[in-house]
C-alpha cells in the first residue's frame, strides 16, 4: 500500500497522491539566501542537496475530483536523467488514485499552478510499443493561466529544457485558460500570481468563510515565507517577492491554512498573525530521507502556541 494522506476541510477532501521524491542541489531552492541563514530552518544531505516531494494533491468535493498539478513523469526518465533529476522514488500518482477506487478517467478538472516539468510531466502518459504519448487524465478540463500557456508552447532560452512538448501536446485540445482570476467551481479559485513562472497561479479553497491557500512554487517550502526568499528557479523574481508579500500578509493577517505540493516536511501549515509561530500543522505522510534536527524544528507545540 502506498503512503497517501488526507485532510478534512469541511465538505472537501484533500489527499496527498504519491507522487515522485527527489533531492535538489540547496542553490537551486534558495538561491540568493546563503546556507548559514537556510539551514537554520531546512536540512541538507552531505552533497548540499534538500529533499523535494512532488505530490499532486487530491480535492474530492461535491462529487467531482479535482486534481492540483501532476508531478514528475519518471517512468521515462533514463539513468543519466534520474540521477540529474534526483530521482529518489518513483511516480505512483496512478496506483494512488487505484488505492481510492479511482482511475485516472475519473479525474474531472487538473489545476496547473505552472506547467514546469516537475509538475506537468504526468499529464501524458507514454506508450513504450509506438513511443507516443497520450494524455493521462484523457476526460479532464485542464486549467492554466493564458500566460503560462503561451509561454509553454514559446519557450525562450531559459525555460526551454523545463516546458517539454511531451508534456503539453498530447492535451492540448483538453486546455482551457484564463486571464487574472478563475472560479473553477464554487470554493475553488484560481488566481494569476507570476514570479516562479510568468503565468504561475495560485489556488485558494473557501468553505464556511474559512480559506486554505495553495501558493504553488511561490512557496517551494514552508521556510522560505521571507518573500525575499526567493528560489534560483523564480524566472521573475521581483514578481515572487511581490507575490508572496501580498498573500502570506493576507493569509497570516486572517488565519488561512497553506498547503504544500514539494515541502516534505508539512503538507498543511498555519502560522500567527504575525507569521512567526506555526499554530496548526499536518505532517506529511511519508517520512522524509533528510530528516530535521531539532534545532531546526520550528514548531510549537499546540498548547504553549499564541492561538
Amino acid at each position: 500500500m502506498l503512503m497517501t494522506y488526507q485532510y478534512h476541510f469541511h465538505d472537501m477532501t484533500l489527499t496527498w497522491l504519491d507522487g515522485a521524491d527527489t533531492t535538489t542541489d540547496a542553490g537551486t531552492l534558495f538561491g540568493p539566501v546563503p546556507k548559514v541563514v537556510w539551514s537554520r530552518y531546512y536540512p541538507s544531505n552531505e552533497d548540499n542537496q534538500l529533499v523535494e516531494f512532488t505530490d499532486p494533491i487530491l480535492i474530492q468535493y461535491k462529487d467531482k475530483n479535482y486534481l492540483i498539478d501532476a508531478s514528475l513523469a519518471t517512468d521515462r526518465m533514463d539513468a543519466k536523467q534520474r540521477r540529474n533529476n534526483g530521482v529518489l522514488n518513483d511516480n505512483n500518482v496512478i496506483q494512488s488514485l487505484e488505492e481510492l477506487n479511482l482511475k485516472p478517467e475519473n479525474i474531472d478538472v487538473v489545476m496547473m499552478t505552472h506547467m514546469h516539468n516537475d509538475h506537468s510531466g504526468g499529464l501524458t502518459t507514454l506508450d513504450p510499443e509506438t513511443g507516443e504519448f497520450s494524455s493521462t487524465f484523457p476526460n479532464a478540463v485542464i486549467y492554466m493561466s493564458a500566460i503560462e500557456w503561451d509561454e509553454v508552447r514559446h519557450p525562450n532560452a531559459r525555460t526551454r529544457g523545463t516546458y517539454l512538448k511531451e508534456n503539453w501536446e498530447a492535451v492540448q485540445d483538453q486546455v482551457v485558460t484564463f486571464e487574472d482570476t478563475l472560479e473553477v467551481t464554487p470554493g475553488i479559485t484560481m488566481y494569476l500570481t507570476g514570479g516562479h513562472s510568468r503565468g504561475h497561479s495560485l489556488i485558494k479553497l473557501t468553505q464556511n468563510d474559512e480559506v486554505m491557500l495553495h501558493m504553488g512554487d511561490i512557496l517551494l517550502n514552508h521556510s522560505q515565507k521571507n518573500p525575499l526568499w526567493v528560489a534560483a528557479v523564480d524566472d521573475y523574481p521581483m514578481d515572487s517577492i511581490a507575490a508572496k508579500t501580498k498573500w502570506l500578509n493576507e493569509a497570516f493577517e486572517n488565519g488561512y491554512k497553506l498547503f504544500l505540493y514539494h515541502d516534505p516536511h508539512y503538507a498543511v501549515i498555519q502560522y500567527d498573525e504575525k507569521g512567526e509561530k506555526i499554530i496548526d500543522y499536518m505532517e506529511r505522510g511519508k517520512t522524509s530521507p533528510i530528516p530535521w534536527t531539532e534545532k531546526q524544528d520550528r514548531r510549537v507545540p499546540f498548547e504553549k502556541a499564541d492561538k
